[in-house]
């Protein structure tokens, strides 16, 4: 039975304020260098592909980053660009490495194929538009820890989708089958 309307509305709401709160949480996390992020905004994304139309989830994109935006004061400047870019870009190969991976790949699979494809744009973006060839520099850092932060919210991910009352109670409440969304 296919979720209703006002209760997707509700559902995509609901996961879009959860990314504002983890990115207010990101935000206070001191960082080592400027461009590490942990990625914990990208998790109600991660788990939106379990039930979310994808409008619904491009609806969650839109306010994690300009939410982002907000919080870390970069909506009017290049950086929001590379946010907007790299989540975008990682929003739909998540979605096509969930649909087209079935059965055969976790979330750790997906997640990490969405910091990949994020770190990825974000780098050619730098070298391409602002910083040129010296941006070069710091890719290898930049793609390396996409891919541990990547690795560290699919496992949390994963361990969240087995053990948790809440996705449960979503799957009762609004009569959506979460092993079947695929």
């Amino acid at each position: 039975m296919p979720v209703r309307s006002d209760d997707r509305r509700e559902i995509t709401a609901f996961l879009g304020a959860l990314c504002l709160f983890l990115s207010a949480v990101e935000y206070l996390i001191p960082k080592p260098l400027p461009f590490l992020r942990l990625g914990l905004a990208n998790l109600p994304l991660l788990l939106g592909l379990r039930f979310l139309k994808p409008v619904d989830l491009i609806l969650v994109l839109l306010l994690k980053v300009i939410g982002q935006g907000l919080v870390n004061g970069t909506l009017a400047s290049y950086v929001f660009l590379f946010s907007l870019a790299g989540s975008v870009v990682s929003v739909f190969t998540m979605s096509m490495v969930y649909r087209l991976g079935g059965r055969h790949v976790g979330l750790v699979g997906v997640s990490l194929s969405g910091a990949l494809a994020s770190s990825l744009v974000q780098v050619a973006l730098a070298v391409t538009f602002v910083f040129g060839e010296t941006a070069r520099v710091i890719a290898p850092f930049s793609i390396g820890s996409g891919i541990v932060t990547g690795l560290i919210i699919g496992v949390f991910a994963e361990r969240f989708v087995s053990s948790s009352g809440w996705l449960k109670g979503i799957e009762r409440r609004y009569s959506i089958s979460l092993e079947d969304s695929k």
